[in-house]
């Protein structure tokens, strides 16, 4: 099997003279990786191969060997590509209808008025537009500042959607700024019931409250509270929403510095902040809610550190289940992992990726607590 001859130049791990050689030494890598036995240099191992592509990606991409070594754990490598290819671009605009003061087909009439490209974000969601291209600024048009409309990315949508809340209930958002999830909370609520919007930064609290204010929010307390300590200062919630900080490891498009900055200590200092937070939001559920007590977390992270670790961590720590997301969208969330096997019921998760579903990379899960019996706090995993 004849290859180019940077194949040759690979395996000393010399880097091209310029990129177009180095893009053309990474084809040529996956190129024989893909049918390693036939097509392999009989002198060389697979771990030959994999130091050289990972070296290349790494120069390439411009990412740091620590978070690459992660996503080549994460994806196959005829997948690897992919993901990093559409984690260069930026997602396509998405604008979230505010059902409280219009309708979906009314609004998209009124952008394509002044001049909006756009379409419903797909069959899944009801409040969605993709916004291919407009002659007016989205974020400053009459009906975004009249509060019709929240721009965030579609994925965005999704914690709501599984979290289901319905009229007169009492909700708890966790980690809520800048508002977009808590917004479209109200909406669903037809801004009945309470929401206790909370955030640990006072200063982005500030944008939550202008969102709140501009879309109409009528039925919303915003608190800043450290969200760990929340279950000393209420609980007894119908549901609660987790969209926790983390890497930012799904939204690499809108923060490139993450590619080179991020290491081993910085993700496992998120997923420890993650595992307390997540005890703290089912400490703060009301197993005998006639809602049913559910919990919906979510990250912009792809690491199984900040998703399937921490929801395995929480079936363990509290009396809680995981539920189906009954969305048709998405990937379901990994079971098995390397060496690591998770509760089967993880496979209710919901994993978007941006070279799959054009989204954010996010993760989403829903949980339901049915026993307020605790049972140890914040123990390291």
């Amino acid at each position: 099997m004849k290859v180019s001859d940077s194949i040759e130049i690979s395996i000393d791990e010399t880097l091209p003279p310029d990129i177009s050689l180095l893009k053309q030494r990474i084809s040529d890598v996956l190129f024989i990786l893909s049918d390693f036995k036939n097509r392999r240099q009989e002198e060389k191992t697979r771990d030959d191969y994999m130091r050289v592509l990972k070296q290349d990606l790494c120069s390439y991409y411009n990412y740091n060997k620590f978070l690459m070594t992660k996503f080549m754990n994460l994806f196959a490598l005829d997948e690897l590509k992919e993901f990093l290819e559409a984690s260069e671009v930026q997602r396509p605009m998405v604008i979230r209808v505010n059902t409280l003061k219009t309708r979906r087909r009314d609004l998209a009439q009124a952008l394509i008025n002044r001049g909006v490209n756009l379409d419903p974000v797909g069959n899944w969601s009801k409040v969605g537009l993709v916004i291919y291209d407009s002659q007016v600024p989205i974020g400053a048009t009459p009906e975004y500042l009249a509060g019709h409309y929240m721009l965030q990315g579609a994925a965005s949508l999704v914690p709501v959607m599984a979290l289901a809340p319905m009229e007169n209930e009492k909700i708890l958002d966790m980690c809520a700024a800048p508002g977009g999830k808590t917004t479209h909370l109200a909406a669903m609520m037809r801004n009945t019931g309470i929401i206790f919007a909370n955030d640990f930064q006072k200063e982005r609290c500030k944008a939550l409250t202008a969102n709140l204010h501009r879309l109409g929010i009528v039925n919303t307390v915003v608190s800043n509270y450290d969200g760990r300590k929340y279950p000393k200062i209420m609980k007894g919630f119908d549901r609660v929403l987790l969209d926790a900080p983390c890497s930012g490891t799904g939204v690499i498009c809108k923060d490139p510095a993450v590619k080179s900055t991020k290491t081993n200590a910085d993700i496992l200092k998120c997923s420890y902040i993650q595992k307390q937070l997540i005890l703290s939001a089912i400490d703060c559920l009301d197993a005998n809610s006639k809602s049913g007590a559910i919990l919906v977390y979510s990250t912009c992270s792809v690491l199984i550190e900040e998703n399937e670790w921490v929801i395995e961590y929480a079936l363990r720590k509290r009396n809680v289940k995981l539920l189906p997301i009954n969305i048709d969208f998405g990937r379901e969330g990994f079971t098995s992992y390397r060496e690591l096997r998770f509760h089967p019921t993880m496979k209710y998760t919901r994993r978007l990726f941006p070279h799959v579903n054009n989204t954010d990379g996010f993760f989403v899960a829903k949980l339901q607590k049915f026993s307020n019996i605790s049972f140890g706090r914040f123990i390291r995993l």
